[in-house]
């Protein structure tokens, strides 16, 4: 028997002299106590030495991949395919079951084998580990997920800020000039109303076409004459104008962000950004970990992903489970009627499922499921909505019967009252 042992400066070929030793499995650590006694063992048939630190990295990552690199194929073909008759001990079942159908020899993988090789094993060179770490973060299929989770997580940050800033800047100016923040109703426009202008009295002379409609523009400029706001210094419109800036800067940043999201999810999950958005898409990937792990849960896990809090309290207290989480935000469910928001957000699950599943598993890069069954969930929700839910069997004409759901406690308690009657 043949033993294959794989080390950081390269592959090594054993002939096993005793193999009636690798029976005694509890006690084979003692044959290699000293060397030798490992040298009545084993014996060094073939070293196959590594060129470099490319071609080491490239042997490793091979084997852990399960496949045969160019220095493997080298090593069998040189030294283990002369001796036909012998064995071949390896550590991974998964590479002799390639080695065996690709170059026809015969291996074998057994719990004496693996306590064979660590007794022999020989720890590898740090700097090899290095790269083998680097490689597989590099080719990693999850690392676009974090991607898109640090970005979603990252931009209701901002929105958590924006707010935070804009709140401050419309009390910090309403003191200067209150009526403004009625008369301009958007953020973005405000703040660079406010950085336009500084001090109110500075309106007459100041040109707001490029912020503000013709209308509101003079509306602004008369509110700014009868204004019954306090005066402030220079140095409080100065820091007013400076916290303009942030917000202004920060609105960008967060458009920019917004578009690399969008870009991001048509690219990795092209099907559920079509089912549910980019924004949702990209919350249900970041609340399970990754695109695979959310591939993992089934429709009705997808479909109160988010809610979990509102369920388990719901089924602590035995009262009504949540119909949506994350789920509810889709465009979908929004714009349907209050009443048929669980059969919608239920429907939207199941098709999600699917879509996520294609996304993670498939090799299609393309969004034509994902558009065909948000066709299919637009129509069904149509038909909510103007017909109501028919009975599926019978004549169809009839309208279903949705009793009230009762909790089987609650059933228990009419029972009795009942009874006492």
């Amino acid at each position: 028997m043949l033993v294959l042992f794989e080390t950081a400066a390269g592959y090594a070929i054993f002939k096993v002299l005793d193999e009636s030793k690798l029976q005694q499995v509890d006690s084979l650590y003692k044959e290699f106590d000293t060397p030798e006694k490992a040298n009545k063992v084993l014996k060094l048939k073939h070293f196959e030495k590594f060129q470099d630190t490319t071609e080491a990295l490239a042997a490793a990552t091979a084997l852990v991949e399960g496949k045969i690199g160019k220095s493997l194929k080298k090593v069998l073909k040189k030294i283990v395919a002369k001796e036909a008759h012998e064995q071949l001990a390896i550590s991974d079942a998964k590479l002799g079951g390639v080695i065996k159908e690709k170059l026809d020899i015969s291996c074998v993988h057994s719990p004496a084998v693996a306590d064979l090789l660590i007794f022999n094993v020989i720890h590898p060179k740090c700097p090899l580990l290095h790269f083998l770490s680097r490689y597989k973060l590099k080719f990693s299929p999850d690392k676009v997920d974090t991607m898109i989770v640090q970005a979603i997580s990252l931009l209701d940050d901002l929105d958590k800020e924006l707010n935070n800033y804009i709140m401050r800047c419309r009390e910090w100016y309403g003191w200067h000039f209150p009526e403004l923040g009625k008369i301009v109703t958007d953020n973005l426009a405000y703040c660079k109303t406010v950085r336009n202008i500084g001090d109110r009295t500075n309106v007459a002379g100041s040109d707001l076409s490029e912020t503000l409609p013709e209308e509101i523009e003079a509306e602004v400029k008369l509110a700014a004459e009868i204004s019954m706001g306090t005066e402030v210094s220079e140095q409080d419109i100065a820091n007013i104008g400076h916290l303009c800036d942030q917000v202004i800067e920060i609105t960008d940043y967060r458009a920019q962000l917004y578009d690399y999201l969008k870009n991001r999810m048509m690219a990795i999950a092209p099907n559920l950004t079509v089912m549910v958005g980019e924004l949702v898409g990209a919350r249900l990937i970041s609340h399970a970990g990754s695109l695979l792990n959310l591939a993992k849960h089934p429709a009705s896990t997808v479909q109160i992903l988010g809610a979990e809090k509102a369920l388990f309290r719901a089924l602590k207290t035995r009262k009504d489970t949540p119909k949506y989480g994350l789920i509810y935000h889709a465009s979908l469910v929004g714009q349907t009627t209050a009443k048929n928001k669980g059969k919608v957000a239920r429907m939207l699950a199941a098709k999600t499922a699917l879509a996520i599943r294609y996304d993670a598993l498939g090799e299609d890069t393309n969004a034509e499921m994902g558009v065909e069954n948000r066709a299919k969930l637009e129509g069904r929700l149509r038909q909510l909505e103007e017909k109501g839910i028919r009975r599926i069997s019978g004549t169809g004409k009839a309208m279903a019967k949705a009793d009230k759901y009762t909790h089987k406690s609650q059933q228990k308690r009419r029972k009795r009252r009942r009874k006492r009657k």
